[in-house]
C-alpha cells in the first residue's frame, strides 16, 4: 500500500523526458498524481493554475530556468518546491534557496532519496501534528502553527514552506542555542555535513520578514561556530 493518498498531486518540470516519465512511472506506483511539463513558461503557468502539492522543479529548462520560476510564482504559490539540478556549484544552490526553493537535489538522485525528501517536504506542509502549544506570541510578531501562518505588527508574513518551519522551530526553543546539527536532523531528517549552507541563507531571508535587522539582529541572533538563538522578550 502507498504511504499517500493519490490526491497529492506532484507536477513535475524537466525536459529530460526519460527521467521526467521515469520519475512519475516511480511516483504512481507509490500513490501520488503527477503531471509532467517539459517547457519553462509553460511550467510556470501550470504551477499557478493547477496549485500542485508538491512541485520538482528542474534548474536548467527551456522556456524559463528553474531559478526564474520559482521566484516568479513565489507570491502566488505556498507549496513546496524541490529544484533539480545536475551542476553541484554551491552558488546554484544559493540561489535557488533565495528564490524560494524547500529543498535542492542534485541529480544523479535514487528514486528512494528522492521520495523520502519528497515525504518529508508534504509532511511539514501538511501540518504539525497535534503536540504542544500552536501559537506563540513575541511582542508583534505571532506565529500560528495550526494554520502555518505569522503575522508581524497584524501584517501576514510571506513566508514559504520551509521557512515557517524553521521559524517555527527556532521559536518554540526561544531561549535555547539550535545547533546546525539540530536544525537539520529536525527539519530535514539528515545529519548537518559542516557545508551546507541552506539554514544559513533561510535565517538570512525570515529575519527581514520578522522586522530584524540583519545587520544587528535582535530576535534571531547567530551565535558563533555554534548556530541560531531565538530571544525571549524581556
Amino acid at each position: 500500500m502507498p504511504d499517500y493518498p493519490a490526491q497529492d498531486h506532484i507536477l513535475i518540470i524537466e525536459d529530460d523526458q526519460r527521467l521526467a516519465e521515469l520519475t512519475r512511472d516511480y511516483l504512481e506506483a507509490n500513490g501520488f498524481q503527477v503531471t509532467l511539463e517539459a517547457d519553462g513558461a509553460k511550467g510556470m503557468d501550470r504551477i499557478l493554475t493547477l496549485q500542485p502539492d508538491l512541485v520538482i522543479l528542474d534548474l536548467m529548462l527551456p522556456g524559463e530556468d528553474g531559478l526564474a520560476i520559482c521566484r516568479r510564482v513565489r507570491p502566488n504559490f505556498a507549496g513546496p518546491i524541490m529544484m533539480l539540478t545536475a551542476r553541484t556549484d554551491d552558488v546554484d544552490q544559493i540561489l535557488g534557496l533565495e528564490m524560494g526553493a524547500d529543498d535542492y537535489v542534485p541529480k544523479p538522485v535514487q528514486p528512494r532519496v528522492l521520495l523520502a525528501r519528497m515525504r518529508a517536504l508534504l509532511r511539514r506542509a501538511d501540518g504539525p501534528a497535534p503536540n504542544g502549544e500552536m501559537r506563540l506570541r513575541f511582542e508583534n510578531l505571532e506565529i500560528d502553527n495550526a494554520t502555518r501562518e505569522a503575522w508581524l505588527a497584524g501584517e501576514r508574513i510571506d513566508l514559504t514552506s520551509a521557512e515557517f518551519d524553521l521559524l517555527w522551530l527556532l521559536a518554540r526553543n526561544a531561549g535555547r542555542v539550535l545547533t546546525r546539527e539540530e536544525i537539520f536532523n529536525e527539519l530535514r531528517g539528515i545529519k548537518y555535513d559542516g557545508q551546507d549552507r541552506s539554514i544559513d541563507v533561510r535565517v538570512s531571508r525570515i529575519r527581514p520578514k520578522v522586522g530584524d535587522d540583519p545587520n544587528q539582529p535582535h530576535r534571531i541572533k547567530t551565535v558563533r561556530s555554534k548556530g541560531y538563538l531565538f530571544v525571549k522578550d524581556s
